[in-house]
């Protein structure tokens, strides 16, 4: 993702956007080093427990994080990507979920890539599909395993489809894991980032899907300690409303806050397209460690995790019923 502006609260502690076209942490050659040992993860000690969150498990979600950390970098095209992309199918497989993958293969500016997006869906009983988003590759930086930046959402959309694929909706469910979401180039610059998400929303606009979506939300960015989510500029305003309004209701108000920036994010794939989309997304509280080696697991909070989560189960309750 990437900042479209850059305030100067955010510049003084990124020091750059995106898209300034540099970045101190990429390796010459532009590709990622070879990966480091992962450390053992902590056993997270702030979790709160299920029953509070509307059933959804924030220990759960933050140890599928430490799995995907454990591979190592994962941009795309790796060995590492592969291992994660076995996991998130596996893991869908023993939720009992029906899986769909599309494996597909991009140009770009290391040459051609192959890409794969997972989906798991849940059938509804009537016609129509609220679409969750989240990417699972991390950028081309040397040592850069992503535990906020695509770990932290992929782990809660695993979460998320162990609860929903059990569940009969209204109207169907998908869960949608993208490949290529982050830009292969060091700076933010279309057509070179949302790889992933743009294949889907073409496949789904070729195929006539694209027009049943009532609502695409995005998490990424979503399991930092001082978690601080502001609403995203570009994002559809009555979704958001839904979404901060249920955050609201449930006790949440200080972490989703009325404040707003733009961001360049998967969800624009589907809003370009006249699908009503959200981006759930911190890059206030993880701006100290935003594509920088790190992004790792002592970042992570099982409590953000099971918080967001909650916001996402009640806010798809409510979309259920319009």
């Amino acid at each position: 993702m990437r900042l479209a502006i850059c305030g100067a609260f955010l510049l003084s502690a990124l020091a750059g956007c995106k898209s300034n076209g540099t970045n101190d942490h990429a390796s010459a050659a532009g590709k990622p080093s070879i990966p480091v040992p992962a450390t053992a993860p902590q056993v997270p000690v702030d979790a709160l427990p299920p029953e509070k969150t509307g059933g959804f498990n924030g220990t759960l979600a933050y140890n599928h994080v430490a799995k995907l950390v454990s591979f190592g970098p994962r941009p795309s095209g790796s060995q590492a990507i592969l291992l994660a992309q076995d996991y998130i199918t596996s893991q869908l497989s023993s939720f009992g979920c029906t899986v769909d993958t599309d494996a597909f293969s991009s140009d770009t500016p290391v040459g051609r890539l192959p890409m794969k997006n997972i989906v798991a869906k849940i059938p509804g009983e009537r016609q129509g599909i609220i679409l969750l988003g989240t990417h699972y590759d991390t950028k081309r930086l040397d040592n850069f395993v992503g535990a906020d930046d695509g770990g932290s959402s992929t782990g809660l959309m695993l979460e998320m489809a162990r609860i929903m694929c059990e569940q009969r909706p209204r109207y169907s469910i998908w869960i949608a894991f993208f490949d290529g979401e982050e830009a292969v180039r060091q700076q933010w610059q279309d057509p070179d980032n949302r790889y992933g998400s743009r294949q889907m929303a073409a496949k789904m606009a070729a195929s006539g899907d694209l027009k049943k979506i009532h609502a695409m939300v995005l998490a990424d960015l979503v399991s930092g300690k001082n978690l601080l989510l502001e609403r995203e500029q570009y994002s559809t305003v009555e979704l958001v409303d839904l979404i901060w309004k249920t955050a609201k209701r449930l006790g949440y108000g200080a972490i989703f806050v009325d404040q707003a920036m733009p961001v360049d994010d998967d969800h624009l794939s589907f809003l370009h397209r006249g699908v009503p989309s959200a981006d759930i997304i911190d890059l206030v509280n993880s701006a100290a460690y935003w594509h920088t080696p790190q992004d790792t697991m002592d970042k992570i909070s099982a409590k953000s995790l099971g918080i967001v989560g909650h916001v996402i189960l009640e806010s798809v309750k409510e979309l259920q019923i319009r």
